[in-house]
């Protein structure tokens, strides 16, 4: 079973991302979970959502308390949160900043060496291509490379269909989308502990 913990702000839709991926494993044929943590929910509040992706079916309906994968929506959730809790070892920490290596490793001087820091720029992709700050758009894409649930070419049918459907007369937005899914399953990097930042080349 793989388990993802999403920490945003409402407005970001971390909770659509969940939702989004949820149904994207569900086309790969897996048994999945895409649930919100619910709160008070207001505009800019912390917010968790979580995923669970597995091959046979899942017994569980907790919140998720040891991840896998951790996707920090918004970076200045680190510190007024505890993003990184329970984070398994050898787990995954895909962050959304533009900050340089050095700078996004000394935000995560706790975390185990072992565990893979991958950060994207989500919030200049959705703004370039979307027009807006949605960076949950580049992040599915990222978080849907890392587990491996499809390859790009099916995930990109697929987003493309789910897009077509919700967004049946604004093509610009459907094209937008599209565009931010394909930069960013290209375009997030790993930051390894001695700073040095390499594209990410496999799944």
């Amino acid at each position: 079973m793989i388990e993802i913990r999403w920490h945003g702000r409402g407005g970001q839709g971390a909770k659509t991302a969940a939702l989004l991926l949820a149904d994207v494993a569900f086309e790969a044929g897996l048994y999945v979970q895409g649930f919100p943590e619910y709160g008070p929910e207001r505009m800019g509040a912390p917010i968790t959502a979580y995923n669970r992706l597995d091959e046979t079916p899942i017994r569980v309906h907790s919140n998720i308390y040891d991840p896998d994968i951790v996707v920090v929506v918004d970076e200045t959730l680190i510190g007024a949160v505890d993003v990184t809790a329970g984070l398994k070892s050898g787990g995954k920490l895909v962050v959304n900043t533009g900050r340089p290596a050095a700078e996004v490793r000394a935000k995560f001087e706790g975390v185990s060496g072992d565990v893979s820091i991958y950060a994207v720029d989500a919030a200049d992709i959705s703004i370039r291509n979307l027009g807006r700050n949605l960076p949950n758009t580049p992040l599915l894409s990222v978080v849907a490379r890392l587990t491996g649930v499809m390859d790009e070419k099916k995930f990109i049918g697929v987003m493309q269909k789910a897009y077509e459907e919700k967004f049946a007369s604004k093509s610009e937005v459907i094209s937008g989308n599209m565009t931010a899914l394909r930069e960013a399953w290209n375009g997030a990097v790993l930051i390894g502990c001695d700073d040095i930042v390499e594209h990410v080349t496999t799944a």
